[in-house]
């Protein structure tokens, strides 16, 4: 057996088993070296090597399904090739500072690695992009987060997926959509909220308690900093469990909120599965995601097929 195929086994195992296996030395001090900063492109010349080509062994991949008319209102579907009875979703929304970010970039492996991560851990895997700011303000985001939601309880059950178990996973800017849709239900769109659980990793939630960057000028625009775009009090009331996570090496207001959403809910005897990804940095906490190293991936994939 070529040493590759082992090693997608081995990640696989790892992923539907949820066992823990660490950043490797090596990386931990190559990510340290970056700090705590948000830099994509020397990130992903760390962990660009380390993830899987297309095609992808086992999954089929179904590109640029629309769920609206906007040119970026489309979704990438990964299934299994060989499965057995519906299984949970993991749909994922990426980040961008509200402005940027896809999917997927040609010839990088970002972020279909979270989507093989999801099929190999037991999921069918829903990518989705959204429009950006500052031509599409606030609340454009939780608004294409609800047409995606509608699109999976609609369609997901012919590509093997049960909509009764949707969760959703959102990264920094995509965090704060999904925090959104899920605080604010007037963005419900699928009878309901339409989820099993959802997952913020390294996102945004009391703008009150931070100064608005140019990020959150350009989306949220003169509501930027006030109560009325804040999603804590509508997570503080979710009907739906929550995981909240953070990276080691966050830039300092990402550490701060997650930490004040999770003292908040926890005051209210509800604490989210709360998760801290050690040696991680706000960028590789998500390219990380189906190499050896499953930090975030096994509580991520135990949280999804836990959902019920």
């Amino acid at each position: 057996m070529k040493p590759a195929t082992i090693l997608t086994l081995a990640l696989a195992a790892l992923t539907a088993g949820c066992a823990h296996a660490p950043m490797p030395p090596d990386i931990a001090a190559k990510v340290r070296a970056i700090g705590p900063v948000i830099d994509p492109p020397k990130t992903a010349a760390i962990y660009a090597p380390l993830q899987s080509k297309e095609p992808y062994a086992g999954v089929t991949v179904l590109r640029d399904i629309k769920y609206g008319p906007d040119a970026r209102q489309a979704l990438d579907v990964f299934v299994p090739q060989a499965a057995s009875g519906p299984r949970p979703v993991l749909v994922f929304v990426h980040g961008g500072a509200f402005v940027a970010g896809n999917k997927r970039s040609p010839g990088s492996p970002f972020y279909d690695n979270v989507m093989l991560a999801a099929v190999r851990g037991g999921a069918v895997g829903v990518n989705m992009t959204y429009r950006l700011a500052p031509q599409h303000r606030w609340p454009t985001g939780a608004i294409d987060v609800g047409e995606a939601i509608k699109w999976v309880h609609e369609n997901i059950a012919a590509h093997g997926g049960d909509p009764k178990r949707v969760v959703l996973v959102g990264h920094s800017a995509g965090a704060v959509h999904v925090a959104s849709y899920v605080a604010f239900p007037q963005f419900w769109k699928a009878g309901g909220i339409g989820l099993a659980g959802a997952v913020l990793v390294s996102g945004l939630y009391d703008f009150e308690k931070m100064k608005p960057d140019k990020p959150e000028q350009a989306y949220f625009g003169d509501k930027a900093g006030s109560a009325e775009i804040s999603s804590l009090p509508g997570l503080l009331k979710a009907p739906i469990p929550l995981m909240v996570v953070h990276a080691e090496l966050d830039p300092p207001q990402f550490v701060e909120q997650a930490k004040l959403l999770n003292d908040a809910a926890c005051r209210q005897g509800r604490c989210p599965r709360f998760v801290v990804l050690a040696g991680h940095s706000h960028i590789s906490e998500m390219y990380a995601v189906n190499t050896g190293d499953t930090s975030l991936s096994a509580p991520l994939m135990e949280f999804v097929n836990t959902r019920r």
